[in-house]
């Protein structure tokens, strides 16, 4: 009776889990599974938002990404090389070198510096990354521009010449930016990682005369090793992922600043190209399933180890 009992529970409790999930995974189909499906199938077609394609596309196989590939056209500014190549070195320079050491350095001061100060620097740090990214775009874009801009204003007043930076330096513009925008992400995750490190082991560094640098490397970031790895992968995804920039300088001047999402972008809602674009999102999603599955593979060995 017992068991006939726990079997009917048992078989309860499955039946009621799956009716609670049941609308989520009804919404994951229709708005993530079904999309995504569509885009690969748009990929393999010539299907635009004009003319006799938009209603009776043809199948076009891999011609798309033949053409996205092409070695003639591959490292032309404005094609998909070039924004590719583009896209990583701006992940790599504002992601993670940027976010990810400025954040790290942030972390580590605020370990020293007095509480009533700190909160200061995370308030002014967070408020950067939780401001929505239109409002920031454009408080940037007037803090640039070159005739009342509030830079070239303060350049001006002390008697050195006005720069025309979106225009000159479009590509550290962007850079800058986005490693200003981001780095609060990185700073409140090691600075949690600093704060889960025993006390005692930085007292003991300190009877022993060790300087900050060195608790730094012998302590800190050996212990955090693992925060850090999660903090690359993140912000790698996020940075690659990222159109802000688009706000500022619009993928200009001269495609100069056209990372992948607003290439994408362009040859989608611009040209109407909807195959080609499409073709382009496959390639962006396949790229972030990588980054997905290297996570997900460091979460793995990290749980592991914690139970081990």
């Amino acid at each position: 009776m017992a068991a006939r009992m726990k079997k009917n529970f048992s078989l309860l409790s499955h039946r009621a889990g799956a009716a609670f999930l049941a609308p989520a995974a009804a919404l994951v189909g229709v708005f993530v599974l079904l999309p995504f499906f569509w885009v690969i199938f748009v990929s393999f077609t010539n299907r635009t938002l004009l003319g006799k394609t938009a209603l009776n596309p043809d199948f076009v196989g891999l011609a798309n990404y033949f053409q996205l590939f092409d070695p003639a056209t591959f490292f032309t500014r404005g094609q998909f090389g070039f924004s590719l190549i583009l896209t990583t070195q701006f992940v790599l320079l504002s992601a993670l070198v940027g976010q990810a050491l400025l954040g790290l350095l942030l972390a580590w001061l605020m370990q020293t510096i007095p509480p009533a100060l700190k909160r200061i620097v995370e308030t002014a740090v967070i408020a950067a990354w939780i401001l929505p990214e239109v409002v920031i775009g454009f408080a940037w874009f007037a803090f640039l521009d070159y005739d009342n801009g509030t830079l070239n204003m303060i350049l001006r007043g002390l008697g050195l010449p006005a720069g025309d930076f979106l225009l000159q330096q479009p590509f550290w513009v962007i850079v800058i930016f986005n490693t200003w925008r981001g780095a609060a992400f990185s700073m409140m995750l090691f600075n949690s990682a600093f704060a889960s490190i025993p006390p005692s082991y930085f007292q003991a560094a300190d009877v022993a005369g060790a300087s900050s640098w060195q608790k730094f490397r012998d302590i800190g970031l050996p212990l955090i090793r693992g925060h850090v790895v999660t903090d690359l992968i993140l912000i790698t995804m996020w940075t690659f992922n990222v159109f802000t920039p688009f706000i500022l300088t619009n993928g200009g001047p001269s495609y100069r600043t056209e990372l992948l999402s607003i290439y994408n972008y362009r040859i989608a809602f611009r040209e109407f190209d909807f195959g080609k674009g499409a073709a382009v999102g496959v390639i962006i999603m396949l790229i972030n399933l990588a980054f997905a599955l290297i996570y997900l593979s460091f979460g793995r060995k990290k749980a592991k180890a914690v139970q081990e």
